[in-house]
């Protein structure tokens, strides 16, 4: 799906994830220190289908600024990868790599060594990993827009992409933690199962008019139990992380300069005025105002 990006020596190797399913991919190293390097990533898949069995040899984070992928850590476990999200690609540790709905992505990525991966890597004293995937706060879902916007156009320089990069890493780490699991396995495994399949369909059509019943149908689920379990694993309502997909895949066309009240309707708003309400108490700013921060 993507290619990541890691030091060797005095250059960089690159190790290419999954790239069979995509009919174009696009890839750029934009930066590379002691401590991090970041490449940006673009694909198109031609299926759903799921790659090949790949492990990384060293740890990444995932950014996705469009689209969705499905990262498959164990048989009937998997995650699904939006711009909401920070996904956490272990060192060593196999998956594989899916796209629900051949819809694509883009994607920033962070690869750091074993001095700045911090004890979130490790296991819980249940003996199960923390979270692989973390929902991102709204100012990390900012930054690491307009760090893509600046890389693409060369306009970071080398602290500031260091700098951004990093803070990005922290926060990413940092979402990782703040989801709480059921503590038997069995539920814990049939809640995330049912949990990614709801964030899936979601992913796939974030404008659509869902309805707490079809979503809990999908989740195979009460109601009731789905919400809960949700807001468990999660750390998000149901309401909440819709509103959270919508607006997190908006930031990406309002920097392309489109239409607002297009973009309004595409991401499932009712108006031009309703999305920006929602956007700037969301991000603390109007779409306007975060167009004037992109770079030149």
């Amino acid at each position: 799906m993507f290619e990541l990006y890691c030091a060797g020596g005095s250059h960089l190797r690159q190790a290419s994830i999954g790239v069979k399913n995509v009919m174009e991919v696009v890839r750029k190293a934009v930066f590379a220190s002691e401590r991090l390097q970041i490449g940006l990533f673009q694909a198109q898949p031609t299926t759903d289908a799921c790659g090949d069995v790949e492990r990384q040899t060293s740890h990444a984070i995932v950014l996705p600024v469009s689209g969705v992928f499905a990262k498959h850590e164990a048989p009937g476990h998997y995650v699904i990868g939006t711009p909401s999200h920070a996904i956490l690609f272990a060192a060593g540790a196999p998956y594989r790599i899916g796209f629900p709905g051949a819809i694509g992505d883009r994607a920033l990525v962070l690869r750091f060594g074993e001095p700045l991966a911090p004890d979130c890597l490790d296991k819980r004293a249940s003996g199960e990993p923390l979270a692989s995937q973390g929902l991102l706060p709204p100012h990390a879902m900012l930054q690491r827009n307009l760090l893509w916007a600046r890389l693409q156009a060369s306009g970071a320089d080398e602290f500031t992409s260091e700098a951004l990069g990093l803070d990005l890493l922290s926060l990413s780490l940092s979402s990782m933690r703040a989801g709480r699991c059921p503590p038997r396995r069995s539920a814990l495994a049939r809640h995330r199962r049912a949990v990614e399949r709801v964030k899936e369909a979601i992913a796939i059509a974030p404008a659509d008019r869902w309805s707490i019943a079809k979503l809990a149908n999908i989740a195979n689920l009460s109601p009731f139990h789905l919400c809960h379990v949700f807001r468990q694993m999660v750390g998000a309502s149901l309401y909440d992380y819709v509103l959270h997909e919508r607006l997190a895949r908006a930031i990406d066309a309002v920097l392309d300069g489109g239409d607002l009240t297009a973009i309004s309707l595409d991401a499932g708003f009712a108006s031009h005025s309703h999305f920006t309400v929602r956007f700037r108490r969301f991000f603390g700013c109007t779409p306007t105002m975060l167009r004037r921060a992109r770079p030149a």
